[in-house]
């Protein structure tokens, strides 16, 4: 990988543990001297202790990936569900702001919720995720985002595919094989597009995975929106399903159950399954090659850009050629 050398000074490198309590107690907070650094690669996130209440979550976003607009934007989305009784995380208002800013850095605070994950082997946990998903896309339907991205083959698809190849990521002799490859995965995703049709677009969370979902005895509740975007109502529901088709179809079927009491599906989105799957696995690639200048990823991806990686990627998308030359998921009778 020539391109992708030692990288070399980061904007994060300036985020000290000093400057994140200080960006906190600039707001009237007093902290008390306790920083946890939580899992994230995209964002930079904290546990932060508080001298007069419970911790709290801080978010400092990457800086240069979201406008002030487009992050207002995800704000006002998840303000919106939780008007509506829709258990998410939504920033904490400080003077009626959510968002902030010190020293270059845009930053959030959050409650600290806790959860555990889901357990998507139970039928009545699915259907009641379903219910919760049919709920946020009511809302999402209302009005489209202004200012967040639109989830599409060119976005997702082609630009990180041109990125990969574009800035040498790719071992020498493995790069012909993986456009080509990419190529006819590419034209196969267009093709489920086309005949899935005009399906209809709207706010979704956008990365809605286990991960993202914390469950509580009181039921679930989402702790980011940071990939909310335009796009198919399926997009947040496959991502959901796992292991071979008779399972998936099965779960898809009891996602759906739940779905429908609250919002109407489209079911040529089911089409769209292993095309959206597809373009998640080009994307992600390529997510990481953008991200080789910031420290944490070649310590996470060491074995990014080595040929064993790169032919792992290029069996995937042969992989997903051939289910998405297959019928489609279908639900149970």
């Amino acid at each position: 990988m020539a391109s992708m050398n030692t990288p070399s000074a980061h904007p994060y490198d300036a985020l000290t543990p000093e400057r994140v309590l200080d960006a906190i107690e600039s707001l009237g907070l007093r902290c008390d001297g306790y920083l946890q650094a939580l899992n994230s690669y995209e964002n930079r996130v904290y546990q932060i202790g508080l001298v007069d209440g419970a911790p709290v979550v801080a978010k400092f976003y990457r800086p240069a990936r979201w406008t002030e607009a487009q992050i207002l934007e995800e704000h006002e989305f998840a303000f919106e569900l939780a008007e509506r009784e829709i258990p998410v995380v939504t920033p904490l208002r400080f003077d009626g702001a959510s968002l902030h800013r010190y020293q270059g850095f845009l930053f959030a605070v959050y409650p600290r919720r806790g959860g555990r994950a889901p357990d998507l082997e139970d039928e009545q946990t699915l259907e009641r995720l379903g219910r919760f998903i049919g709920r946020i896309h009511a809302v999402g339907s209302i009005r489209p985002f202004r200012h967040r991205p639109s989830l599409d083959v060119r976005r997702f698809g082609y630009e990180p595919r041109d990125y990969l190849l574009a800035h040498e990521c790719l071992p020498e002799e493995l790069r012909e094989v993986y456009r080509g490859v990419a190529d006819q995965a590419l034209a196969a995703v267009q093709r489920l597009f086309d005949a899935a049709g005009p399906v209809r677009s709207l706010r979704l969370h956008g990365d809605c995975h286990p991960g993202n979902l914390l469950w509580t005895d009181e039921g679930p509740h989402f702790v980011d929106l940071d990939d909310a975007c335009m796009g198919p109502a399926v997009q947040d529901l496959w991502m959901l399903l796992s292991g071979e088709r008779a399972a998936m179809t099965r779960q898809l079927s009891v996602l759906l159950r739940g779905y429908e009491q609250f919002h109407d599906f489209d079911y040529r989105e089911l089409q769209l399954i292993e095309a959206l799957r597809t373009l998640r696995l080009i994307h992600y690639a390529a997510w990481i090659a953008r991200r080789w200048d910031d420290p944490a990823f070649p310590a996470a991806f060491p074995w990014f850009g080595s040929p064993r990686y790169w032919q792992d990627r290029i069996l995937e998308l042969r992989e997903q050629i051939a289910l998405m030359e297959g019928p489609p998921l279908a639900l149970q009778a």
